[in-house]
């Protein structure tokens, strides 16, 4: 209950945290994120919201950094509190602009993070509204290469829905929602127009390409990221997973 309350609240040691400046703190918690320390970057975006709960990129961030930490814990309750506190975030920053590019892509990356443990039922009902939240984003911004990004991914998701999970949507959902291996491997790519050395990116469209048979393409993308700087504390593994594959689609 503790790490329940840790997580979702806006408590801890912030007792000078008031008389700071806003400005200063994001300044800071964008330094954490870089180095990269996420858990870190995430405890000051939360200062920042003592100050301003309103605050978007706080908001925006606590949600992003919420779903990438959570999709590193090890224990499941753990990371199902932080996937629920990523929606609370997104839910938060949703209320104050419901067009806002970053919340919606938060909002979709939340359950999108939230639905992968689930059955193929729960991630077929959570499909539809991931869309919509997408749709939204990049209505709004075009140009936001996340978006694209888990666009790719919902694309690349549904491509791999079996037979039995597509009767079981049309009987409890009415059907489900049309996603193709050729349009995930055109968002990757718009995703890579706009963010070139975003590592996961460039390992999600090799996946794809591998599984639409053009290993030579894959293989370009894993050998390239390895000179890709590490912006998140997952690109290290990305950069591992990346060689593992090599070998593989050799």
């Amino acid at each position: 209950m503790k790490f329940l309350f840790s997580v979702l609240l806006f408590i801890g040691s912030f007792s000078g945290a008031v008389a700071q400046d806003a400005a200063a703190l994001l300044k800071e918690a964008d330094r954490l994120e870089l180095v990269p320390n996420e858990t870190a970057a995430f405890n000051k975006f939360k200062e920042v919201l003592v100050v301003q709960p309103g605050n978007m990129q706080a908001l925006t961030k606590c949600s992003e950094l919420c779903s990438r930490i959570g999709s590193r814990e090890k224990i499941a309750a753990n990371r199902d509190i932080y996937f629920a506190a990523a929606l609370s975030y997104a839910n938060k920053a949703l209320l104050i602009d419901a067009k806002n590019d970053r919340a919606n892509v938060c909002r979709a990356m939340a359950l999108g993070k939230s639905s992968l443990t689930k059955s193929g039922k729960e991630k077929i009902k959570s499909a539809k509204e991931i869309k919509r939240h997408l749709d939204v984003a990049l209505a709004t911004n075009p140009s936001n290469y996340l978006a694209w990004h888990i666009l790719g991914r919902w694309n690349y998701e549904l491509s791999n829905v079996s037979g039995v999970e597509k009767a079981a949507a049309k009987v409890f959902f009415g059907g489900i929602p049309q996603g193709s291996l050729k349009d995930a491997i055109m968002y990757f790519e718009k995703a890579r127009t706009l963010s070139p050395h975003f590592i996961l990116n460039n390992i999600e469209l090799a996946k794809a390409y591998h599984k639409n048979d053009e290993d030579t393409k894959a293989i370009a993308l894993l050998k390239a990221v390895q000179g890709f700087p590490n912006v998140t504390e997952d690109d290290a593994k990305h950069k591992a997973d990346a060689l593992k594959m090599i070998k593989d689609y050799e």
